[in-house]
Protein backbone atom coordinates (compact mmCIF):
# COMPACT_ATOMS: atom_id res chain seq x y z
CA UNK A 1 0.00 0.00 0.00
CA UNK A 2 3.02 2.32 0.03
CA UNK A 3 4.69 3.98 -2.93
CA UNK A 4 7.92 2.37 -4.03
CA UNK A 5 10.56 3.98 -6.21
CA UNK A 6 13.32 3.19 -8.63
CA UNK A 7 16.60 4.92 -7.84
CA UNK A 8 19.21 6.49 -10.13
CA UNK A 9 22.29 8.23 -8.68
CA UNK A 10 24.42 10.31 -11.06
CA UNK A 11 27.16 12.94 -10.94
CA UNK A 12 25.70 16.42 -10.54
CA UNK A 13 27.03 17.46 -13.98
CA UNK A 14 24.58 14.99 -15.59
CA UNK A 15 21.60 15.75 -13.36
CA UNK A 16 19.89 18.44 -15.44
CA UNK A 17 20.02 16.38 -18.63
CA UNK A 18 18.73 13.30 -16.82
CA UNK A 19 15.83 15.29 -15.42
CA UNK A 20 14.98 16.43 -18.95
CA UNK A 21 15.20 12.79 -20.07
CA UNK A 22 12.71 11.84 -17.35
CA UNK A 23 10.25 14.54 -18.39
CA UNK A 24 10.61 13.52 -22.04
CA UNK A 25 9.83 9.88 -21.13
CA UNK A 26 7.51 10.24 -18.18
CA UNK A 27 5.82 6.85 -18.70
CA UNK A 28 8.86 4.80 -17.65
CA UNK A 29 10.45 7.58 -15.60
CA UNK A 30 7.86 9.48 -13.52
CA UNK A 31 10.02 11.74 -11.39
CA UNK A 32 8.92 11.84 -7.74
CA UNK A 33 11.91 13.61 -6.20
CA UNK A 34 15.35 14.94 -7.16
CA UNK A 35 17.85 15.47 -4.37
CA UNK A 36 20.48 18.13 -4.05
CA UNK A 37 24.11 16.97 -4.49
CA UNK A 38 25.23 15.02 -1.44
CA UNK A 39 21.72 14.90 0.04
CA UNK A 40 21.00 11.34 1.16
CA UNK A 41 17.47 12.05 2.38
CA UNK A 42 14.19 12.68 0.52
CA UNK A 43 11.92 14.44 3.02
CA UNK A 44 8.88 14.57 0.72
CA UNK A 45 8.84 10.77 0.44
CA UNK A 46 10.29 9.56 3.74
CA UNK A 47 10.78 11.19 7.14
CA UNK A 48 13.94 9.32 8.06
CA UNK A 49 15.80 7.85 5.11
CA UNK A 50 19.35 7.27 3.94
CA UNK A 51 19.65 6.36 0.28
CA UNK A 52 23.02 4.73 0.99
CA UNK A 53 21.37 1.90 2.94
CA UNK A 54 17.60 1.91 2.32
CA UNK A 55 17.58 -0.30 -0.77
CA UNK A 56 18.22 -4.02 -0.21
CA UNK A 57 20.71 -4.08 -3.08
CA UNK A 58 22.36 -1.63 -5.49
CA UNK A 59 24.05 -1.84 -8.88
CA UNK A 60 27.30 -0.01 -9.61
CA UNK A 61 28.05 1.23 -13.14
CA UNK A 62 31.40 2.46 -14.45
CA UNK A 63 31.78 3.87 -17.98
CA UNK A 64 28.58 2.17 -19.15
CA UNK A 65 29.22 -1.27 -17.66
CA UNK A 66 27.69 -2.85 -14.58
CA UNK A 67 30.67 -3.66 -12.34
CA UNK A 68 28.99 -5.13 -9.28
CA UNK A 69 26.15 -5.47 -6.80
CA UNK A 70 26.36 -3.80 -3.39
CA UNK A 71 24.45 -4.10 -0.11
CA UNK A 72 25.33 -0.55 0.91
CA UNK A 73 26.74 2.63 -0.64
CA UNK A 74 28.35 3.92 2.55
CA UNK A 75 31.85 3.20 1.26
CA UNK A 76 31.11 5.71 -1.53
CA UNK A 77 30.01 8.49 0.82
CA UNK A 78 32.76 10.82 -0.38
CA UNK A 79 31.84 10.39 -4.07
CA UNK A 80 28.13 10.73 -3.25
CA UNK A 81 28.73 14.29 -2.04
CA UNK A 82 28.95 15.30 -5.72
CA UNK A 83 26.08 13.07 -6.85
CA UNK A 84 22.33 13.59 -7.24
CA UNK A 85 19.67 10.98 -6.46
CA UNK A 86 16.52 10.59 -8.59
CA UNK A 87 13.51 8.78 -7.13
CA UNK A 88 11.30 7.42 -9.91
CA UNK A 89 7.85 5.83 -9.69
CA UNK A 90 7.52 2.04 -9.67
CA UNK A 91 4.81 -0.36 -10.84
CA UNK A 92 5.03 -2.33 -7.58
CA UNK A 93 3.09 0.62 -6.16
CA UNK A 94 -0.04 -0.37 -8.08
CA UNK A 95 -0.07 -4.11 -7.38
CA UNK A 96 -2.22 -3.69 -4.28
CA UNK A 97 -4.62 -1.58 -6.33
CA UNK A 98 -4.90 -4.42 -8.86
CA UNK A 99 -5.59 -6.92 -6.11
CA UNK A 100 -8.24 -4.65 -4.57
CA UNK A 101 -9.94 -4.59 -7.97
CA UNK A 102 -10.11 -8.40 -7.98
CA UNK A 103 -7.28 -8.79 -10.49
CA UNK A 104 -4.73 -11.55 -9.78
CA UNK A 105 -1.09 -10.47 -9.65
CA UNK A 106 0.71 -13.59 -10.84
CA UNK A 107 4.22 -12.62 -9.69
CA UNK A 108 2.88 -12.13 -6.16
CA UNK A 109 0.99 -15.44 -6.34
CA UNK A 110 4.11 -17.20 -7.61
CA UNK A 111 6.32 -15.48 -4.99
CA UNK A 112 8.81 -14.14 -7.50
CA UNK A 113 9.99 -10.85 -8.94
CA UNK A 114 8.05 -9.31 -11.82
CA UNK A 115 9.26 -10.06 -15.37
CA UNK A 116 11.20 -7.23 -17.04
CA UNK A 117 12.25 -7.02 -20.69
CA UNK A 118 14.23 -4.82 -23.03
CA UNK A 119 12.13 -3.66 -26.00
CA UNK A 120 12.80 -2.33 -29.47
CA UNK A 121 10.98 0.91 -28.56
CA UNK A 122 13.37 3.88 -28.47
CA UNK A 123 12.99 6.48 -25.75
CA UNK A 124 13.21 10.16 -26.60
CA UNK A 125 16.92 11.00 -26.54
CA UNK A 126 18.28 13.87 -24.43
CA UNK A 127 21.98 14.67 -24.74
CA UNK A 128 23.99 11.59 -23.65
CA UNK A 129 20.91 9.68 -22.48
CA UNK A 130 19.70 7.39 -25.25
CA UNK A 131 18.20 3.95 -24.71
CA UNK A 132 15.26 1.69 -25.45
CA UNK A 133 12.24 1.27 -23.20
CA UNK A 134 12.19 -1.40 -20.47
CA UNK A 135 8.81 -2.92 -19.60
CA UNK A 136 7.33 -5.11 -16.90
CA UNK A 137 4.89 -7.86 -17.87
CA UNK A 138 1.99 -9.08 -15.77
CA UNK A 139 -0.33 -11.82 -17.04
CA UNK A 140 -3.94 -10.64 -16.77
CA UNK A 141 -7.06 -12.76 -17.43
CA UNK A 142 -8.72 -11.56 -20.64
CA UNK A 143 -11.95 -10.78 -18.79
CA UNK A 144 -10.02 -8.45 -16.46
CA UNK A 145 -8.08 -6.44 -19.06
CA UNK A 146 -10.26 -3.36 -18.97
CA UNK A 147 -10.37 -3.45 -15.16
CA UNK A 148 -6.55 -3.61 -15.05
CA UNK A 149 -6.22 -0.63 -17.38
CA UNK A 150 -8.79 1.33 -15.40
CA UNK A 151 -7.13 0.50 -12.06
CA UNK A 152 -3.70 1.72 -13.16
CA UNK A 153 -4.47 4.54 -15.61
CA UNK A 154 -4.85 7.11 -12.85
CA UNK A 155 -1.61 6.11 -11.09
CA UNK A 156 0.70 8.23 -13.22
CA UNK A 157 3.42 8.17 -10.53
CA UNK A 158 3.48 4.37 -10.86
CA UNK A 159 3.73 4.38 -14.69
CA UNK A 160 -0.02 4.68 -15.30
CA UNK A 161 -1.88 2.55 -17.85
CA UNK A 162 -0.22 -0.27 -19.83
CA UNK A 163 1.71 0.65 -22.98
CA UNK A 164 0.98 -2.65 -24.76
CA UNK A 165 -1.48 -5.53 -24.47
CA UNK A 166 -0.95 -8.71 -26.46
CA UNK A 167 1.83 -10.34 -28.44
CA UNK A 168 5.27 -9.49 -26.97
CA UNK A 169 6.80 -9.71 -30.45
CA UNK A 170 5.21 -6.36 -31.29
CA UNK A 171 7.58 -4.82 -28.72
CA UNK A 172 10.56 -6.78 -30.03
CA UNK A 173 10.40 -9.32 -27.18
CA UNK A 174 10.97 -12.78 -28.65
CA UNK A 175 10.61 -15.09 -25.64
CA UNK A 176 8.75 -14.34 -22.40
CA UNK A 177 10.61 -17.13 -20.62
CA UNK A 178 13.89 -15.24 -21.08
CA UNK A 179 13.71 -12.10 -18.98
CA UNK A 180 16.33 -9.35 -19.07
CA UNK A 181 15.63 -8.46 -15.45
CA UNK A 182 13.50 -10.12 -12.77
CA UNK A 183 11.97 -13.61 -13.02
CA UNK A 184 9.83 -15.42 -15.60
CA UNK A 185 6.17 -15.36 -14.54
CA UNK A 186 3.93 -18.22 -15.62
CA UNK A 187 0.77 -17.37 -17.60
CA UNK A 188 -2.41 -19.22 -16.64
CA UNK A 189 -4.81 -20.41 -19.36
CA UNK A 190 -6.76 -17.38 -20.59
CA UNK A 191 -4.13 -14.90 -19.42
CA UNK A 192 -3.00 -12.11 -21.76
CA UNK A 193 0.49 -10.55 -21.45
CA UNK A 194 0.09 -6.93 -20.35
CA UNK A 195 3.09 -4.60 -20.42
CA UNK A 196 3.73 -1.46 -18.38
CA UNK A 197 6.58 1.02 -18.78
CA UNK A 198 9.30 0.29 -16.23
CA UNK A 199 11.66 2.47 -14.22
CA UNK A 200 14.57 0.11 -14.93
CA UNK A 201 14.68 2.15 -18.15
CA UNK A 202 16.69 4.51 -15.92
CA UNK A 203 19.43 1.89 -15.58
CA UNK A 204 19.60 1.55 -19.38
CA UNK A 205 19.91 5.33 -19.62
CA UNK A 206 22.77 5.24 -17.09
CA UNK A 207 24.55 2.63 -19.22
CA UNK A 208 24.07 4.77 -22.35
CA UNK A 209 25.66 7.90 -20.86
CA UNK A 210 28.85 6.01 -19.90
CA UNK A 211 29.43 8.05 -16.75
CA UNK A 212 32.63 7.22 -14.81
CA UNK A 213 30.55 6.22 -11.77
CA UNK A 214 26.81 5.87 -11.14
CA UNK A 215 24.44 3.72 -9.13
CA UNK A 216 20.91 2.36 -9.34
CA UNK A 217 18.79 0.11 -7.15
CA UNK A 218 18.99 -3.55 -8.11
CA UNK A 219 15.80 -4.39 -10.09
CA UNK A 220 13.12 -5.51 -7.63
CA UNK A 221 14.96 -4.07 -4.61
CA UNK A 222 13.04 -0.82 -4.45
CA UNK A 223 13.23 2.20 -2.16
CA UNK A 224 10.04 2.04 -0.09
CA UNK A 225 8.56 5.41 0.88
CA UNK A 226 6.36 6.46 3.79
CA UNK A 227 3.71 7.71 1.34
CA UNK A 228 0.56 5.67 0.85
CA UNK A 229 -0.85 5.18 -2.64
CA UNK A 230 -3.80 7.47 -3.19
CA UNK A 231 -7.16 6.14 -4.28
CA UNK A 232 -7.95 6.88 -7.91
CA UNK A 233 -10.36 9.84 -8.18
CA UNK A 234 -13.58 9.57 -10.17
CA UNK A 235 -12.83 9.99 -13.86
CA UNK A 236 -14.66 11.86 -16.59
CA UNK A 237 -15.47 9.94 -19.78
CA UNK A 238 -12.43 11.65 -21.32
CA UNK A 239 -10.22 9.78 -18.84
CA UNK A 240 -11.99 6.40 -18.62
CA UNK A 241 -10.20 3.86 -20.86
CA UNK A 242 -11.76 1.12 -22.96
CA UNK A 243 -9.90 -1.92 -24.32
CA UNK A 244 -10.62 -3.36 -27.78
CA UNK A 245 -9.05 -6.31 -29.61
CA UNK A 246 -7.87 -5.23 -33.07
CA UNK A 247 -5.98 -8.34 -34.19
CA UNK A 248 -5.86 -12.05 -33.40
CA UNK A 249 -2.62 -12.78 -35.27
CA UNK A 250 -0.60 -11.39 -33.67
CA UNK A 251 -2.84 -10.82 -30.66
CA UNK A 252 -3.14 -7.07 -30.21
CA UNK A 253 -5.42 -4.87 -28.12
CA UNK A 254 -5.74 -1.11 -28.23
CA UNK A 255 -6.89 1.49 -25.71
CA UNK A 256 -9.17 4.49 -26.26
CA UNK A 257 -11.11 6.82 -23.96
CA UNK A 258 -14.78 6.24 -23.34
CA UNK A 259 -15.49 9.72 -24.69
CA UNK A 260 -13.66 9.13 -27.98
CA UNK A 261 -15.27 5.71 -28.40
CA UNK A 262 -18.72 7.22 -27.91
CA UNK A 263 -18.05 9.89 -30.53
CA UNK A 264 -17.05 7.22 -33.04
CA UNK A 265 -20.17 5.23 -32.23
CA UNK A 266 -22.16 8.35 -33.04
CA UNK A 267 -20.39 8.59 -36.41
CA UNK A 268 -21.25 4.94 -37.05
CA UNK A 269 -24.89 5.64 -36.27
CA UNK A 270 -25.01 8.70 -38.54
CA UNK A 271 -23.71 6.90 -41.63
CA UNK A 272 -26.20 4.06 -41.09
CA UNK A 273 -29.01 6.15 -42.65
CA UNK A 274 -30.33 4.20 -45.65
CA UNK A 275 -31.26 6.70 -48.44
CA UNK A 276 -32.16 3.93 -50.88
CA UNK A 277 -34.18 1.96 -48.33
CA UNK A 278 -32.21 -1.13 -49.35
CA UNK A 279 -32.17 -2.80 -45.94
CA UNK A 280 -28.54 -2.08 -44.99
CA UNK A 281 -29.54 -1.84 -41.34
CA UNK A 282 -29.40 -5.65 -41.36
CA UNK A 283 -25.73 -5.54 -42.41
CA UNK A 284 -24.50 -3.17 -39.69
CA UNK A 285 -22.25 -4.57 -36.97
CA UNK A 286 -21.66 -2.55 -33.82
CA UNK A 287 -18.22 -1.02 -33.16
CA UNK A 288 -16.78 -2.07 -36.54
CA UNK A 289 -15.91 1.55 -37.34
CA UNK A 290 -14.13 1.95 -34.00
CA UNK A 291 -12.12 -1.26 -34.31
CA UNK A 292 -11.24 -0.61 -37.96
CA UNK A 293 -9.95 2.86 -37.14
CA UNK A 294 -8.01 1.63 -34.11
CA UNK A 295 -6.26 -0.86 -36.41
CA UNK A 296 -5.53 1.92 -38.93
CA UNK A 297 -4.24 4.15 -36.14
CA UNK A 298 -1.63 1.52 -35.25
CA UNK A 299 -0.68 0.95 -38.90
CA UNK A 300 2.47 2.36 -40.45
CA UNK A 301 1.53 1.84 -44.12
CA UNK A 302 -1.99 1.64 -45.58
CA UNK A 303 -3.18 0.43 -49.00
CA UNK A 304 -6.54 1.73 -50.27
CA UNK A 305 -8.58 0.41 -53.18
CA UNK A 306 -11.78 1.74 -54.74
CA UNK A 307 -13.62 1.57 -58.06
CA UNK A 308 -16.98 0.08 -58.98
CA UNK A 309 -17.55 0.02 -62.78
CA UNK A 310 -21.30 -0.17 -62.52
CA UNK A 311 -21.88 1.84 -65.76
CA UNK A 312 -20.54 -0.97 -67.93
CA UNK A 313 -21.82 0.56 -71.21
CA UNK A 314 -20.04 3.89 -70.68
CA UNK A 315 -16.45 5.07 -70.71
CA UNK A 316 -15.28 5.42 -68.04
CA UNK A 317 -17.59 2.90 -66.34
CA UNK A 318 -16.78 4.13 -62.80
CA UNK A 319 -19.31 5.65 -60.43
CA UNK A 320 -18.55 8.65 -58.22
CA UNK A 321 -19.20 6.79 -54.98
CA UNK A 322 -15.86 5.55 -53.65
CA UNK A 323 -13.09 7.86 -54.90
CA UNK A 324 -14.10 10.86 -52.72
CA UNK A 325 -14.29 8.64 -49.64
CA UNK A 326 -10.97 6.99 -50.49
CA UNK A 327 -9.24 10.35 -50.89
CA UNK A 328 -10.76 11.60 -47.62
CA UNK A 329 -9.18 8.64 -45.83
CA UNK A 330 -5.88 9.13 -47.68
CA UNK A 331 -5.76 12.82 -46.76
CA UNK A 332 -6.13 12.13 -43.04
CA UNK A 333 -3.60 9.28 -43.16
CA UNK A 334 -1.13 11.62 -44.88
CA UNK A 335 -1.68 14.22 -42.17
CA UNK A 336 -0.95 11.51 -39.59
CA UNK A 337 2.36 10.90 -41.42
CA UNK A 338 1.51 7.37 -42.47
CA UNK A 339 2.50 5.85 -45.80
CA UNK A 340 -0.51 5.65 -48.13
CA UNK A 341 -0.89 3.99 -51.54
CA UNK A 342 -3.87 3.31 -53.81
CA UNK A 343 -4.30 0.20 -55.94
CA UNK A 344 -6.81 0.24 -58.80
CA UNK A 345 -7.71 -1.47 -62.08
CA UNK A 346 -5.07 -1.21 -64.76
CA UNK A 347 -7.61 0.15 -67.25
CA UNK A 348 -8.42 2.99 -64.78
CA UNK A 349 -4.84 4.04 -63.98
CA UNK A 350 -4.86 7.21 -66.13
CA UNK A 351 -8.24 8.32 -64.79
CA UNK A 352 -7.15 7.86 -61.16
CA UNK A 353 -3.82 9.54 -61.83
CA UNK A 354 -5.65 12.66 -63.06
CA UNK A 355 -8.06 12.60 -60.11
CA UNK A 356 -5.16 12.36 -57.62
CA UNK A 357 -3.27 15.20 -59.34
CA UNK A 358 -6.33 17.44 -59.21
CA UNK A 359 -6.99 16.47 -55.58
CA UNK A 360 -3.52 17.82 -54.77
CA UNK A 361 -4.25 21.03 -56.70
CA UNK A 362 -7.56 21.44 -54.86
CA UNK A 363 -5.81 21.06 -51.48
CA UNK A 364 -7.57 17.78 -50.63
CA UNK A 365 -4.27 15.86 -50.59
CA UNK A 366 -1.03 17.45 -49.42
CA UNK A 367 0.97 15.37 -51.92
CA UNK A 368 0.28 12.75 -54.64
CA UNK A 369 -0.57 9.23 -53.49
CA UNK A 370 1.42 6.43 -55.18
CA UNK A 371 -0.89 4.64 -57.62
CA UNK A 372 -0.49 0.90 -58.15
CA UNK A 373 -2.17 -1.86 -60.16
CA UNK A 374 -2.34 -5.58 -59.51
CA UNK A 375 -2.42 -8.46 -61.98
CA UNK A 376 -2.37 -12.14 -61.16
CA UNK A 377 0.55 -13.89 -62.86
CA UNK A 378 0.98 -16.91 -60.62
CA UNK A 379 -0.15 -18.37 -57.29
CA UNK A 380 2.28 -16.14 -55.35
CA UNK A 381 1.41 -12.84 -57.07
CA UNK A 382 -0.64 -11.44 -54.18
CA UNK A 383 2.00 -12.33 -51.60
CA UNK A 384 4.75 -10.81 -53.77
CA UNK A 385 2.69 -7.63 -54.10
CA UNK A 386 1.99 -7.28 -50.38
CA UNK A 387 5.38 -8.37 -48.97
CA UNK A 388 9.02 -7.72 -49.77
CA UNK A 389 10.19 -10.69 -51.86
CA UNK A 390 6.96 -12.45 -50.91
CA UNK A 391 8.15 -12.83 -47.29
CA UNK A 392 5.14 -12.70 -44.90
CA UNK A 393 7.47 -11.48 -42.16
CA UNK A 394 8.15 -8.29 -44.16
CA UNK A 395 4.79 -6.86 -45.26
CA UNK A 396 4.77 -3.60 -47.21
CA UNK A 397 1.37 -2.65 -45.78
CA UNK A 398 -0.12 -3.06 -42.31
CA UNK A 399 -3.72 -2.36 -43.28
CA UNK A 400 -5.80 -2.68 -46.46
CA UNK A 401 -8.99 -0.65 -47.04
CA UNK A 402 -11.56 -1.32 -49.76
CA UNK A 403 -14.22 1.36 -50.19
CA UNK A 404 -16.99 0.89 -52.78
CA UNK A 405 -14.84 -1.63 -54.58
CA UNK A 406 -16.52 -4.37 -56.63
CA UNK A 407 -16.26 -7.62 -54.66
CA UNK A 408 -16.09 -11.17 -55.95
CA UNK A 409 -19.25 -13.25 -55.45
CA UNK A 410 -19.32 -16.93 -54.50
CA UNK A 411 -19.34 -17.98 -58.18
CA UNK A 412 -16.16 -15.99 -58.93
CA UNK A 413 -17.96 -13.21 -60.80
CA UNK A 414 -18.50 -9.53 -59.95
CA UNK A 415 -22.00 -8.08 -60.01
CA UNK A 416 -23.57 -4.66 -59.82
CA UNK A 417 -26.78 -4.22 -57.84
CA UNK A 418 -28.88 -5.26 -60.86
CA UNK A 419 -27.14 -8.66 -61.14
CA UNK A 420 -25.13 -7.64 -64.22
CA UNK A 421 -21.77 -9.42 -64.37
CA UNK A 422 -18.98 -6.84 -64.72
CA UNK A 423 -16.05 -9.21 -64.23
CA UNK A 424 -14.42 -8.11 -67.50
CA UNK A 425 -13.89 -4.64 -66.00
CA UNK A 426 -12.50 -5.71 -62.61
CA UNK A 427 -8.93 -6.70 -61.76
CA UNK A 428 -8.60 -9.41 -59.06
CA UNK A 429 -7.67 -7.07 -56.19
CA UNK A 430 -9.77 -9.36 -53.95
CA UNK A 431 -6.76 -11.67 -54.00
CA UNK A 432 -4.82 -9.12 -51.96
CA UNK A 433 -7.46 -9.25 -49.24
CA UNK A 434 -7.47 -13.05 -49.29
CA UNK A 435 -3.67 -13.13 -49.08
CA UNK A 436 -3.71 -10.59 -46.23
CA UNK A 437 -5.58 -13.16 -44.13
CA UNK A 438 -2.43 -15.31 -44.19
CA UNK A 439 0.02 -12.53 -43.25
CA UNK A 440 0.43 -11.91 -39.49
CA UNK A 441 -0.05 -8.30 -38.55
CA UNK A 442 -1.95 -7.22 -41.68
CA UNK A 443 -5.57 -6.25 -41.08
CA UNK A 444 -8.30 -5.26 -43.55
CA UNK A 445 -11.40 -3.08 -43.73
CA UNK A 446 -14.25 -3.17 -46.23
CA UNK A 447 -16.59 -0.20 -46.70
CA UNK A 448 -19.83 -0.75 -48.59
CA UNK A 449 -23.48 0.17 -48.93
CA UNK A 450 -25.07 -2.80 -50.66
CA UNK A 451 -23.24 -6.01 -49.82
CA UNK A 452 -21.60 -6.58 -53.22
CA UNK A 453 -18.49 -4.61 -52.27
CA UNK A 454 -15.08 -6.07 -51.43
CA UNK A 455 -14.89 -6.99 -47.74
CA UNK A 456 -18.62 -7.49 -47.27
CA UNK A 457 -18.16 -11.25 -47.11
CA UNK A 458 -18.22 -10.85 -43.33
CA UNK A 459 -21.97 -10.10 -43.57
CA UNK A 460 -22.79 -12.17 -46.68
CA UNK A 461 -25.50 -14.21 -44.94
CA UNK A 462 -27.35 -11.01 -44.07
CA UNK A 463 -26.83 -9.70 -47.62
CA UNK A 464 -28.37 -12.84 -49.09
CA UNK A 465 -31.31 -12.63 -46.73
CA UNK A 466 -32.13 -8.92 -46.73
CA UNK A 467 -30.66 -7.24 -49.86
CA UNK A 468 -32.37 -7.37 -53.25
CA UNK A 469 -30.54 -9.88 -55.50
CA UNK A 470 -28.32 -10.65 -52.51
CA UNK A 471 -28.28 -14.38 -53.22
CA UNK A 472 -26.35 -13.61 -56.43
CA UNK A 473 -24.46 -10.36 -55.84
CA UNK A 474 -23.20 -10.89 -52.26
CA UNK A 475 -19.44 -10.49 -51.99
CA UNK A 476 -17.82 -13.68 -50.71
CA UNK A 477 -14.50 -12.09 -49.61
CA UNK A 478 -14.29 -11.05 -45.97
CA UNK A 479 -12.47 -8.16 -44.37
CA UNK A 480 -11.53 -8.13 -40.69
CA UNK A 481 -13.76 -5.09 -40.21
CA UNK A 482 -16.90 -4.19 -42.16
CA UNK A 483 -18.08 -0.57 -42.20
CA UNK A 484 -21.60 -0.32 -43.59
CA UNK A 485 -22.99 3.05 -44.68
CA UNK A 486 -25.98 4.38 -46.58
CA UNK A 487 -23.48 5.69 -49.14
CA UNK A 488 -19.93 4.32 -49.18
CA UNK A 489 -18.43 7.82 -49.39
CA UNK A 490 -20.05 8.52 -46.04
CA UNK A 491 -18.13 5.57 -44.64
CA UNK A 492 -14.90 7.12 -45.94
CA UNK A 493 -15.72 10.48 -44.38
CA UNK A 494 -16.57 8.77 -41.08
CA UNK A 495 -13.24 6.91 -41.09
CA UNK A 496 -11.37 10.20 -41.60
CA UNK A 497 -13.30 11.81 -38.72
CA UNK A 498 -12.79 8.78 -36.48
CA UNK A 499 -9.03 8.80 -37.13
CA UNK A 500 -8.99 12.46 -36.12
CA UNK A 501 -10.89 11.65 -32.91
CA UNK A 502 -8.41 8.88 -32.03
CA UNK A 503 -5.41 11.09 -32.75
CA UNK A 504 -6.73 13.78 -30.40
CA UNK A 505 -7.54 11.27 -27.65
CA UNK A 506 -4.83 11.59 -24.97
CA UNK A 507 -5.32 8.03 -23.72
CA UNK A 508 -4.92 6.58 -27.22
CA UNK A 509 -2.01 8.89 -28.09
CA UNK A 510 -0.10 7.76 -25.00
CA UNK A 511 -0.71 4.11 -25.85
CA UNK A 512 0.43 4.60 -29.46
CA UNK A 513 3.73 6.20 -28.46
CA UNK A 514 4.27 3.68 -25.61
CA UNK A 515 4.36 6.53 -23.05
CA UNK A 516 7.73 7.77 -24.34
CA UNK A 517 8.35 11.08 -26.09
CA UNK A 518 5.86 13.91 -26.06
CA UNK A 519 2.13 14.05 -26.88
CA UNK A 520 1.40 14.63 -30.56
CA UNK A 521 -1.52 16.99 -29.93
CA UNK A 522 0.52 19.96 -31.18
CA UNK A 523 -0.22 18.64 -34.69
CA UNK A 524 -3.98 18.91 -34.14
CA UNK A 525 -4.36 21.89 -36.51
CA UNK A 526 -2.69 19.97 -39.34
CA UNK A 527 -4.96 16.98 -38.76
CA UNK A 528 -8.07 19.15 -38.65
CA UNK A 529 -7.21 20.83 -41.95
CA UNK A 530 -7.05 17.38 -43.59
CA UNK A 531 -10.64 16.48 -42.65
CA UNK A 532 -13.25 16.31 -45.42
CA UNK A 533 -15.47 19.35 -45.93
CA UNK A 534 -18.48 20.21 -48.04
CA UNK A 535 -16.35 22.59 -50.11
CA UNK A 536 -13.64 19.99 -50.77
CA UNK A 537 -16.08 17.26 -51.72
CA UNK A 538 -18.14 19.51 -54.01
CA UNK A 539 -14.97 20.45 -55.89
CA UNK A 540 -13.93 16.80 -56.13
CA UNK A 541 -17.36 15.68 -57.36
CA UNK A 542 -17.22 18.37 -60.07
CA UNK A 543 -13.78 17.08 -61.07
CA UNK A 544 -15.17 13.55 -61.35
CA UNK A 545 -18.02 14.78 -63.55
CA UNK A 546 -15.54 16.57 -65.80
CA UNK A 547 -13.78 13.23 -66.28
CA UNK A 548 -17.06 11.50 -67.17
CA UNK A 549 -17.58 9.71 -63.84
CA UNK A 550 -21.29 9.28 -63.14
CA UNK A 551 -23.42 8.74 -60.08
CA UNK A 552 -23.87 5.11 -59.20
CA UNK A 553 -27.02 5.53 -57.15
CA UNK A 554 -30.12 4.67 -59.17
CA UNK A 555 -32.56 7.60 -59.41
CA UNK A 556 -30.35 9.48 -56.98
CA UNK A 557 -31.74 12.85 -58.04
CA UNK A 558 -35.20 11.75 -56.96
CA UNK A 559 -34.08 10.31 -53.62
CA UNK A 560 -34.97 12.20 -50.48
CA UNK A 561 -33.79 11.71 -46.91
CA UNK A 562 -35.57 13.62 -44.16
CA UNK A 563 -37.24 15.71 -46.89
CA UNK A 564 -33.94 16.80 -48.47
CA UNK A 565 -32.75 15.93 -52.00
CA UNK A 566 -30.02 13.29 -52.07
CA UNK A 567 -27.11 15.62 -52.86
CA UNK A 568 -28.17 18.12 -50.19
CA UNK A 569 -28.27 15.17 -47.82
CA UNK A 570 -24.70 14.34 -48.91
CA UNK A 571 -23.50 17.79 -47.83
CA UNK A 572 -25.54 17.63 -44.65
CA UNK A 573 -23.94 14.27 -43.79
CA UNK A 574 -20.44 15.75 -44.00
CA UNK A 575 -21.52 18.63 -41.76
CA UNK A 576 -23.06 16.21 -39.25
CA UNK A 577 -19.94 14.05 -39.15
CA UNK A 578 -17.72 17.08 -38.62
Amino acid sequence: GFKQTNVVILHKSLADDFEKFCHANDGPLPLLYRSKPGDWECPSLSSDSDIRTDCLQYKRYEHGACTGSLQSLKEYSEQLKDMVTFYLGCSFSFEKTLQNAGIPVRNVEQKCNVSMYKTAVPCHTVSRFSCNLIVTMRPIPESKLEAAVLATSGLKEAHGAPIHIGDPGLLGIQDLSRTDYGDPVHLHPGDIPVFWACGVTGAEAVISCRAPLSFTHSPGCMFITDVKNNNIPDKSSREVPQVHCISQDPLHYSIVSEEAAQKIKTLESLIGIDPGDRGIIHLCRQDELLKACLAMSHARSVLITTGFPTHFTYEPPEENDGPPGALAIAALLQALEKEVSIVTDRRAMNLNKKIIEEAVQLGILKKPVPLLSYQRQNADSALMFLCENGNPERPRFDHLIAIERAGMAADGNYYNARKVNIKHLVDPIDELFLAAQTIPGVTTTGVGDGGNELGMGKVKDAVKKHIKNGDVIACDVEADFTVVAGVSNWGGYAIACALYILSTCEIHDRYLRKAVGFPQLSKKTTWFSALPSVNKEEKLLKTLVQHGVRSGKTASLEMEVDGLPFYDTHSLMIEKLL
